[in-house]
């Protein structure tokens, strides 16, 4: 099993890349998704968000309020890391459940962590490759005001709340470039691919010998 790291900052095109690796047959464990259901209604991280943030981040219907909780925590950088302390473990649980499956039914799975704060939770040692979706700060903040119409003091905020450019590139092992097209950045992943294809061959044979 060959386990990649993915990550890159907000909208710098990470998204379009593990759809991507998906279509080529990659199993990719999404860290976001994962997210949402370490908080789903009636789950005991949500019970923890709520006590330790208050009544005033659950909707009416008992769910979390994401754009409450949001406007608390990127405001606030000890807030943040107090929701992190309660949703990062549940999250590593999950992923690493799904990965077990995924060995369980092909050793030579390709499984792909897509972790958006993948450098801020030191885990960039922990990859066979780490793969960084690059786009500079400044193109991303663009990004989030022209195509999801957020405002710009919020998108900067976005963005400053994660790891920097420099900090992404300097651990990783593999930099696709997302200041293009997405067909481009497809393209680019599409030459990865069979660069892990070849890798994944190689060990497999190994492993026979």
């Amino acid at each position: 099993m060959q386990r990649i790291g993915l990550t890159g900052g907000i909208a710098a095109g990470k998204s379009v890349a593990a759809r991507r690796l998906t279509e080529l047959g990659a199993v990719v464990v999404d860290s976001d998704a994962l997210a949402r259901e370490a908080v789903a209604p009636g789950s005991p991280g949500l019970e923890a968000v709520a006590e330790e943030f208050g009544p005033g981040v659950l909707g009416a219907d008992g769910s979390l309020d994401r754009a409450a909780l949001a406007d608390l925590v990127f405001s606030d950088e000890a807030a943040r890391a107090r929701l992190n302390a309660i949703v990062h473990p549940i999250v590593r649980r999950l992923a690493a459940e799904r990965e077990a499956a995924a060995a369980a039914v092909d050793r030579g799975a390709v499984v792909v962590h897509d972790i958006p704060l993948l450098v801020e939770t030191g885990q960039a040692d922990t990859f066979h490759v780490l793969v960084v979706v690059h786009a500079p700060a400044v193109l991303r903040v663009e990004r989030l005001v022209r195509l999801r119409g957020m405002p710009r003091e919020q998108a900067e905020a976005r963005v400053a709340a994660q790891a920097t450019d420099e900090e992404r590139l300097a651990v990783a092992d593999v930099v696709l470039d997302g200041e293009g097209a997405d067909e481009d950045l497809r393209a680019q992943v599409d030459q990865l691919w069979e660069r892990l294809r070849v890798e994944r061959a190689d060990e497999l044979s190994a492993d026979v010998l």
